[in-house]
Formats: C-alpha cells, structure tokens, sequence
C-alpha cells in the first residue's frame, strides 16, 4: 500500500481523541426513530413497483446511466417528472439533480456572481456552505433564525444594495439538526421589501408539510415569493436526488452554468422513475392518510415531552425532528446507548456537525411509529438522564 500522508493520520487520531470518530453504521431491527423516511415511502412497495411498470413502458433501450443530460443521460422520463415538479409546486421550471448536495453546490457556486451577496443562517446545511464556497460572491452569516440580525447585515452592505449587485439570502425551511423553522412569511416580506432574492432549502420540508406535501413555502402561499427551492427526494420521498424549484431562466442559467449538474452522470431512468412514482404517492390519498399519522405522533411526542418534565431539554419544533441538548460528547453518546439497549434507535450529534456543547440526541418521527413506541422511548430517555 502507499504510503499515507502522517498529518492526514493526525487529524483521525484527534477524532479519536475526542471521542468524535464516524464510522458507517450497520442496519440493525431496532425501532426507528433515526431515519429520514418520515412517512414510510422507503419502504413502500407500490413506489418501487410503478417505478418499475414505468422503466417498462419506455421507448428507450437502457434502463441503466449512460452519460450526462446534456449528452445522452437525459431520458423521456426525466421531463415527465419534471413537469409534474412544476405542476405539484406551482412554479415556471424544475430541475432534477443527482442529490440534494449536488443541487446546492450547483446553485450556488453559479448563481451568486462576484459583485454579489450571499447572507445565510448560521445553520445553513454544509452543502449550501460548500456551494457558496465555491462561488464568487461574497457572504456573511445571520443569526439563527434571527430577522434583526439579517437586517443590520442589509444596512451595513446598503452600498451592495445600491448598485447592480443582487442579494441572496438563504434559509432552510425545516433546520436539518434543530427541527425548528424561520418566519418565511416575515423573511419574504424582508426581501421584497429590500429587494433580496429568497432562497430556501425544503429538504426536510417535502412531503411533510402542504395540502399535497409540497412543502412548507407552499403551505404558506410563499411560492410567488421565492426565488428558488431547493427540494431533495432522499427525504420524505424515500428516493434519491433533488430537484432546484424556480423561474425557467433561472434553469436555462444552471443548464448552462452549473457543473455539478453539467459535468455528471444523469440518474438512470430506474432512479427518475422511482422519483415519480413516490411523487404521485405523496399527492393522493395515502401520502394524505401518512402525513396525517406522522403529524398525530409529532403532537403526541410534544404532549409526551411535557408530561415526563422534558421539555426543557428540547428545542421547540413542530417537524418531524425533535433534537434533546445533551452536552458534551460521552454525555449524549452514553444516553443513545442507554436507548439502544431497550431496542430504541436514536442517533447521537456530535460537534462537529452541531457547535461544541451543543450535542444532542436526534429524534426522527415517522407516520409508521406507533404512539406506544414514542412513550416507551421517551420515559426511558427521562430514566437515563436521571443516572446521568
């Protein structure tokens, strides 16, 4: 083997010295209260076997990847998912990327140019980080979820707003490691008030919240207001992939300019497929019957929550993902234990994916979790922090 570089070494050897080394988990039969199927559409036969029926019925001969969209990856399929994206979230233009991370490295190391404005939350996803990295414009963060803290960072770049630059800011609709939401309805009003361009990430958003599960911006009538949505499938969709929601010049602009889209594989037409058919599942009856399920347990874990004297631990949300500060890595890493040896799959956050001292236990709930199960996870949670 070759030689491996000593300071990459180094760099293993400190996680493991704060106890902060990742490793690949193993599937295991303990109850899930850790994934992101929140409404069982990743374990739905019916998606996969309409998936399947549609790869059948078409014209083309492979049914695997064969080259990038703009050469010979882009199958008839792909514009028949994109045309129900646009009819679902009632927008000019849709288009499908390879995943939720390749969508918002693409957005935004193209859109934002040099001149420009990027403002996000503090919280924003790693991949919007990445992708602003790899842009040309400049950016600063806002406090979370803070609308006053966006404001002054507008009044001291007011020179920005005065000339040709545009102005990005960014928010995610659902925070993927709080659970909690901003004020899109004030956010939006921000924007437009101060000329900024809106920008929200529904990864979490999707399939969760809106008549159809269309997301959060939808369910607030915001979609007119938006510059762009970056909605991904590897969610409540139980896919994989992602699609970025917007005008049809701002799609014609990322065909031409964004390169984790120009310069991939396209998803083989299984993939598309499959995309579709969890799609047309999400906006009927059953996706209408799970959305119901997961929103009764998510008052039923809250309501739980208050009765074991545990709210305290929790930050106020009304998603599917409820996340209980524990800090300190062994601290939180000893509770998932604890809940894992009563058959209780829940996943510890460590620093550095969430600030130092702000580990925490990360509660996924699902329209397949019963309200028997959400009890028993919770009153063994409240045993363990008292040994604590």
């Amino acid at each position: 083997m070759a030689h491996f570089p000593e300071k990459l070494l180094s760099k293993l050897n400190d996680r493991r010295l704060v106890d902060a080394f990742r490793q690949l988990p193993f599937s295991s039969d303990l109850i899930d209260f850790s994934s992101n199927d929140y409404v069982g559409l990743a374990k739905s036969k019916t998606v996969f076997k309409r998936a399947s029926s549609y790869v059948a019925s078409l014209k083309e001969t492979p049914n695997g990847a064969t080259g990038s969209r703009l050469l010979s990856g882009n199958h008839s399929i792909y514009q028949k998912l994109e045309t129900a994206l646009k009819q679902t979230h009632q927008v000019d233009a849709a288009l499908v990327f390879n995943s939720g991370y390749d969508a918002n490295l693409g957005f935004f190391g193209s859109v934002p140019q040099r001149g420009d404005l990027v403002l996000y939350d503090e919280l924003i996803h790693a991949s919007i980080r990445d992708g602003i990295q790899l842009g040309r414009a400049k950016s600063y963060k806002y406090e979370h979820n803070d609308l006053r803290s966006l404001q002054l960072l507008v009044e001291r770049n007011r020179k920005v707003l005065e000339g040709d630059s545009e102005v990005y800011v960014v928010t995610e609709s659902v925070f993927s490691m709080d659970g909690d939401s901003p004020d899109l309805t004030a956010m939006a009003s921000f924007c437009q008030e101060h000329g900024c361009h809106l920008v929200v990430d529904e990864a979490h958003a999707v399939g969760v919240f809106g008549p159809q599960g269309e997301g959060l911006v939808q369910q607030m009538g915001l979609e007119k207001e938006v510059f762009a949505r970056i909605g991904t499938f590897g969610k409540a969709l139980g896919c994989h992939g992602a699609a970025i929601l917007g005008s049809r010049p701002l799609i014609d602009y990322l065909i031409n300019f964004a390169r984790s889209f120009i310069y991939t594989t396209g998803l083989p037409p299984h993939s598309v497929a499959t995309i579709l058919a969890a799609y047309e599942i999400m906006t009927d009856a059953t996706g209408t019957s799970g959305r119901e399920r997961l929103h009764g347990n998510i008052v039923h874990f809250k309501d739980e929550i208050t009765r074991l004297g545990l709210a305290s631990f929790f930050i106020p949300s009304v998603s599917a993902i409820h996340c209980a500060i524990v800090p300190g890595t062994e601290q939180v890493k000893l509770l998932a234990a604890s809940l894992r040896n009563h058959k209780f799959d829940v996943k510890p956050i460590l620093s550095p994916t969430v600030p130092k001292g702000k580990e925490r236990l990360r509660f996924c709930l699902h329209a397949y979790n019963s309200k028997e199960e959400i009890s028993e996870v919770l009153s063994q949670l409240s045993k363990a922090l008292t040994k604590l």
